[in-house]
């Protein structure tokens, strides 16, 4: 599984981070950023997760 967030969308309110802090990470900007490509597979639940509870929908899996 490939995690992507879409930086244009992400509004930086770190709740994907908060749910699976192993996959996203707040960069220096204060927006979500992908740390682990490919999603480690025991992570791959709480990247999904993460993706369903963004508010913005700038989480995608593959």
């Amino acid at each position: 599984m490939i995690a992507k967030v879409n930086r244009e969308s992400c509004i930086g309110c770190g709740a994907c981070e908060s749910v699976c802090p192993k996959v996203f990470q707040m960069d220096e900007e204060g927006l979500a950023i992908v740390i682990a490509t490919p999603v480690p597979q025991d992570e791959e639940a709480g990247a999904q997760e993460a993706a369903d509870g963004c508010p913005v929908e700038a989480i995608t899996l593959e």
